[in-house]
């Protein structure tokens, strides 16, 4: 909380975001660039799907930076509970629009990729399903901001549920070892060892890091929008 306490000074967190935003930008640029150049014409095409298994360089990222943007949102929104820190609730907001639009990504290119790989652009999947319910909860969350006028209750009641809808986030990353499923298990764990060949993961490790930090640079980029806004008013 002392880290937290010292930014909440909104002339401190701007110091820190001028420098830490662009730096994020120009790195989720470069990683992007390189990821997406490495998975499309440096790796190789899988056994089974072929060239289509190249579109997991883009879905794997987008819904992971989706689940950290809305672990993002449920912390912050959870210390604004606790601490009433205004800055809390930008960086939850902030969080808010790009990791919807993440998560619409990574069901987009999960959609093509199953089309390809399962002859279907949807099934009611347990990964599918939490995915989409994910991508709900960012709307939902987003719909409530907009519509209340109150932000300090609308803060409140979008606050809760995006801490509620946090369980959401354990459910997505397990339910394909809880149940059936047509998503393979994990292609690479802390403890399990990774799954994925050099030439594959490199490219996909490199995308999640650019996507990581286009994450970062969209939320202090907004949250320092905001703080300029309130200054004007």
């Amino acid at each position: 909380m002392d880290v937290l306490s010292f930014f909440a000074n909104p002339k401190r967190f701007e110091s820190l975001a001028r420098i830490l935003a662009p730096l994020l930008g120009v790195l989720a640029l470069a990683l992007i660039l390189f990821g997406l150049w490495l998975g499309l014409y440096n790796s190789p095409e899988d056994y089974q799907q072929g060239h289509s298994v190249r579109i997991m360089y883009v879905h794997v990222p987008a819904v992971t930076a989706g689940m950290m943007a809305y672990a993002g949102m449920a912390v912050f929104s959870l210390i604004f509970y606790i601490w009433r820190h205004p800055l809390a609730d930008e960086l939850a907001k902030a969080c808010a629009l790009p990791g919807a639009a993440l998560t619409g990504l990574g069901l987009i290119t999960g959609a093509l990729w199953g089309k390809t790989s399962w002859g279907t652009f949807w099934q009611w999947d347990g990964r599918l399903t939490s995915t989409l319910i994910l991508f709900f909860l960012f709307l939902g969350y987003l719909a409530i901001r907009a519509g209340i006028e109150d932000q300090r209750r609308a803060a409140r009641i979008a606050g809760l549920i995006a801490m509620v809808g946090s369980i959401n986030l354990p459910i997505i990353k397990f339910s394909v070892d809880w149940w059936n499923s047509l998503h393979q298990t994990a292609s690479f764990s802390l403890f399990g060892g990774n799954k994925l060949p050099p030439e594959m993961s490199w490219p996909l490790f490199t995308m999640m890091a650019g996507y990581v930090c286009f994450l970062g640079w969209v939320v202090l980029s907004r949250v320092r929008f905001s703080i300029a806004s309130a200054k004007t008013r």
